[in-house]
């Protein structure tokens, strides 16, 4: 007999499937990119105004996985998308619990939200399976933006821009590089939802699959060998992001190859945004994910940044 996909522990109610309060796990202390750390170690976000190093966005997609797979089944695992805007930072130890809104009759995409005990909203989007009939949280979100004006980090970076394919792999005990310093047998210890889908081959496609958290590892893995030219050291963090399963699941120790397109620039008063549209290609060449990450770079994080700014534009920003 097949293994159920999950053994969580989820709230009903006539409005809203509800998973358990979990405590993520901080994997990223030892992260480094341009030779520097990042946000998630705590001495530089402290330096940032944060109260110590952050947990990455996508761990917490995995909370979401037993609310879509009770809801939609097997197609949340070939078809799923997680479209989440991060509202709030999240540290290691605090508990969070995902809430993921019944569809309306008729249809396919529904609310999702993730709250903190004190009520604080760590992430809000949209969740959905199978072709989309509506725009996603973050497709709606592209249309309400204004584009980048009077860029500095990004000023080098164009909206169209896109990557060479690269192949990409994820084995069990595969380190994933620098940006992420552990393996997927490591996450599978402490991810906060596991499955035996993960795990071997007691599930409808016979193989292990990639959790949707760990995709988001995949599509970044060598992501800087072909890097944006964005000004730095500077350092960011993940402000938004969708995963969509075209043809899914992806599997663990495949090879796909990844391309990557600058869709937007946008900004706001302390960050200035690259809006990336990842595409995954399988063997045949057909596409069987995307990724749209907003990856939001801090300007107090760049030195020179007020200089650069007043040499660009001859004032004070």
């Amino acid at each position: 007999m097949m293994a159920n996909a999950f053994d969580t522990e989820i709230t009903e109610t006539a409005e809203a499937l509800i998973g358990p309060w979990r405590r993520p796990r901080q994997m990223l202390q030892a992260q480094t990119y341009d030779a520097h750390a990042s946000i998630h170690d705590d001495a530089t976000a402290q330096k940032l105004g944060f109260k110590g190093g952050t947990i990455e966005g996508p761990t917490h997609f995995s909370q979401f996985a037993p609310l879509g797979a009770r809801l939609w089944g097997q197609a949340w695992f070939e078809t799923g998308c997680l479209s989440a805007h991060y509202r709030s930072v999240c540290y290691e130890g605090e508990e969070v619990q995902a809430i993921l809104s019944k569809p309306l009759p008729g249809t396919r995409q529904c609310q999702i939200q993730m709250v903190k005990r004190d009520g604080t909203e760590v992430l809000r989007g949209t969740a959905s399976v199978g072709e989309p009939h509506a725009a996603t949280a973050l497709e709606t979100r592209l249309t309400e933006l204004r584009p980048l004006a009077d860029p500095v980090i990004l000023r080098d970076v164009k909206v169209a821009q896109t990557s060479k394919r690269q192949a990409v792999r994820m084995a069990f005990d595969q380190s994933m590089g620098d940006l992420y310093p552990f393996s997927l047998r490591q996450k599978l210890a402490v991810i906060t939802e596991n499955s035996p889908y993960y795990a071997g081959a007691d599930n409808p496609w016979r193989k292990a699959i990639i959790p949707m958290e760990m995709l988001s590892v995949l599509f970044q893995y060598r992501s800087k060998d072909d890097p944006l030219p964005a000004k730095g050291p500077a350092v960011g963090l993940f402000a938004d992001q969708e995963i969509r399963l075209v043809k899914g699941p992806l599997f663990a120790d495949e090879e796909y190859e990844v391309e990557r397109e600058v869709v937007m620039l946008s900004g706001s008063r302390r960050t200035e945004s690259a809006w990336v549209k990842t595409r995954v290609f399988d063997k045949a060449g057909a596409v069987v994910a995307t990724m749209l990450l907003n990856m939001a770079t801090l300007k107090d994080s760049y030195a020179p940044y007020e200089n650069e700014y007043r040499q660009l534009y001859g004032a004070g920003r």
